[in-house]
Formats: structure tokens, sequence, C-alpha cells
């Protein structure tokens, strides 16, 4: 994958937030507090509680699917960004190496338990995020966190943060279709101009950024964002907040994996 295709899938999230259906027509305000509750509940489980984690999925898959969202494009997302994951467990299968799980004559080390539940909880995760910004749209999430009250100085950081990501892509696009263009054979193109074109990708990102800054000051920017028209929140969102948020209490409190492990291993019996 090219960078322009890099480019590209990251400002996808924002025209699939441009779509139509009953999850973007949610207000932003309950997503935001469905994802973030949701999120909460599924790393709050011990490092060993990997069945437990499985029935948390349904949320990502109904509401992905009532939104018509690609779910190709999602799995390629979460794949791109699985080595981060990986990165954080690759060591316990070393350091925890005792068998709490033996299944016929494969023994399971608890390392190797808490490493899949390391991925389980990124993906369930990172599919919710995912899901909200691709439903709201990031500028829609900060206006609705200054609604909740979230101080400005965070909300607009996290604004500005994802604006200069573009920039900084941008940046990096024209500096390597220039190394490009100017390379014969591949010469000039190797490892050893990577620390010159970082060093310029740096410095031009930095004086553009600059430039925004003082453009916005001039206007007056005091860390006030136009928020429009606030709204009020509709039955329909208070119907969604009321039977989501228990529905996901409901299967923090109860083992319902394990209870159905019991009807089909006694029903086996």
């Amino acid at each position: 994958m090219t960078i322009e295709e890099r480019f590209y899938n990251i400002g996808r999230l924002d025209d699939l937030s441009r779509d139509d259906s009953p999850v973007h027509r949610l207000d932003a305000r309950v997503k935001i507090i469905v994802t973030l509750v949701f999120i909460v509940l599924v790393t709050s489980y011990d490092r060993y509680a990997l069945g437990r984690l499985l029935p948390f999925a349904a949320f990502p898959v109904l509401f992905s699917a009532a939104a018509g969202l690609p779910s190709l494009f999602i799995l390629k997302v979460l794949l791109v960004t699985s080595p981060f994951a990986v990165l954080v467990g690759i060591f316990n299968p070393v350091l925890d190496r005792e068998v709490i799980l033996v299944a016929g004559n494969l023994a399971v080390s608890g390392g190797w338990i808490s490493f899949i539940s390391i991925i389980t909880r990124f993906m369930l995760c990172m599919s919710a995020a995912l899901i909200l910004v691709a439903t709201t749209g990031f500028y829609k999430i900060c206006a609705s966190l200054m609604r909740l009250k979230v101080p400005a100085v965070l909300t607009v950081q996290l604004m500005l943060l994802y604006r200069y990501l573009f920039l900084l892509v941008e940046e990096a696009i024209r500096l390597l279709r220039a190394r490009r263009l100017r390379s014969f054979n591949r010469k000039g193109s190797g490892i050893e101009s990577t620390g010159a074109l970082l060093s310029s990708l740096l410095t031009r990102t930095l004086t553009r950024a600059t430039r925004i800054h003082d453009a916005m000051r001039a206007r007056g920017f005091n860390l006030d964002l136009p928020l429009g028209t606030a709204g009020r929140m509709r039955l329909s969102d208070f119907v969604v907040l009321l039977s989501v948020l228990p529905a996901l209490s409901a299967l923090r409190v109860f083992d319902l994996s394990g209870s159905l492990g019991s009807m089909i291993t006694g029903g086996a019996g």
C-alpha cells in the first residue's frame, strides 16, 4: 500500500460519516457515551478472561451492520494497526508458562491466553472507535465532547492533532513524489537518504503549521470552537442509550459465554 492509499484510508472515515443510516442519525453524544462505556467494560477484565470478551463482539458487528459500513475496510484498518497490540503482548507466552488450560493433549499456558486476550481487547476497542468516527466524523466528536463539558484544551488539541495529521501526510507525499522524480534507476531512494527526508519533512511541516497557527491567532482564535446548533436529544436517542448501556452492563455482570458452554456440554452429556 502506497502512502497515497494510506492517506485516502485516513480520509475515508470522514467520507463514511456523511452517509445516512439509523446509526449515523443518532446523537453524537449517545455514540460517544456508549463507546466509552464499551471500552471501559472490555478493558476491565483480568488478563485471563478471554471467553467473557467474546460476547462483546456483538456490539461492533451489529452497529457496523446497522450503519452499512464496509466490513472489509474496517477489517483492513484493524489488521494494519494490530502490530501495536502484538508488540504489547508478544513476550507473554515466554514470561508466563504456567499451564492453566488443558484440552485433550494440548496444554495452553497463561501467557498464550493473556496474549490472545490483549489482541481481542484491542480488536474490540479499536473497532468500536472506528465505528464511532465512521458514523459521526471527528469534528462532530470534538464538538460533542465540548458539549459534554470536556475541557476545551483537550478537545481543541485533539482536533488540531487530527488536522495536522493530514498536513503531515500531505507534506510526506510531496517529498516522496519529488524523490521518485529525481531518482534514476532507484538511485538516491535508499535508506541513506531517509534521514535527510525525515528532517526535511519535520522542518516543512513545522513551518507550514506555524503559518496556519499565526493565521488562526490573527483571526482571534481563543480555543472557542463554532459548535453550531446543539440540538436536543430525540426520543430514539434515549431509547438507544437506555437499551444498549444495560445490555453492555449485563454482559459484564453475567458470564454469558460460560453459561452457554455449560448448556452445550450439559446437553451433550
